[in-house]
């Protein structure tokens, strides 16, 4: 992972040097973290994130540009910025395992550690958990919603994720919550999750027809073809040209495999 130690809100820092120079730093501490109650009156919620927290903790320090950064801030002290230098979390992380089940009030994650570095980590802690846990509970709703096991649920998030980290980490939870797939080829590769996909509105409207984009699209792959049916009408065409390619493709003897 890159250094993201300076991926924390200003004031958990200043608190940081107000507890080192109080000489409260070395104080025990004890955080949990957990929510209070489901959206949308909903049971329960899915563990993730926590192979990405355990990351971050394990490489988190500062580095020379970071304590130059924040030395030019003009608010914290030589030797607090010192002791950053030498930064090492030394503190015990339990947490629930990822892909369990959990419910309100249950403490997901707890935090022992001198206050001093319990408090650093709190930002990160929530972004990292809090984004994930998300998506893999709505993931886990979807393949809950479609009624069985057989039917393939896929994660094609990425283009409506807020930026690169959460869609290959968005991929990463929804498959913790029971997709089978994603679109995303970078998360496959990171990940070792299946990467799947259709093709594009785009690749139909380059046709004259939808029949001949369906055609062509499964020529180019006639034993991994899967075709979008919506580009113009589902149910009005889009379906009974699908049917139609797949009866012609059985009839050559072509899988149509994922």
């Amino acid at each position: 992972m890159t250094n993201i130690s300076l991926l924390t809100d200003f004031y958990q820092l200043t608190m940081m040097q107000g507890y080192f120079r109080s000489g409260l730093g070395r104080s025990s501490a004890v955080f949990d973290m957990f929510y209070r109650s489901n959206p949308g009156d909903s049971g329960f919620a899915i563990m993730a994130g926590l192979a990405q927290l355990m990351d971050y903790i394990e490489n988190l320090r500062f580095d020379a540009a970071d304590i130059e950064y924040l030395r030019n801030q003009k608010v914290f002290s030589d030797d607090f910025l010192e002791y950053l230098q030498d930064f090492r979390f030394t503190g015990d992380i339990s947490a629930i395992p990822e892909g369990s089940v959990v419910f309100p009030g249950e403490p997901l994650c707890i935090v022992k550690a001198p206050i001093i570095e319990a408090q650093l980590i709190e930002t990160a802690l929530l972004n990292i958990l809090n984004h994930q846990c998300l998506i893999a509970t709505k993931a886990a709703r979807v393949c809950h919603a479609a009624g069985t096991d057989s039917d393939m649920i896929l994660e094609f998030g990425a283009r409506r994720a807020q930026g690169p980290d959460a869609a290959v980490l968005g991929a990463r939870a929804a498959v913790i919550g029971g997709a089978t797939a994603t679109s995303n080829v970078l998360a496959g590769k990171m990940f070792g999750i299946p990467v799947k996909g259709t093709h594009a509105h785009s690749w139909v409207m380059s046709f004259d027809s939808e029949y001949e984009a369906f055609a062509a699209y499964a020529a180019a792959f006639p034993s991994r073809c899967t075709l979008l049916v919506d580009t113009y009408d589902t149910l009005g065409s889009g379906v009974p040209n699908a049917i139609r390619i797949f009866d012609e493709m059985r009839a050559k003897g072509q899988g149509m495999g994922y």
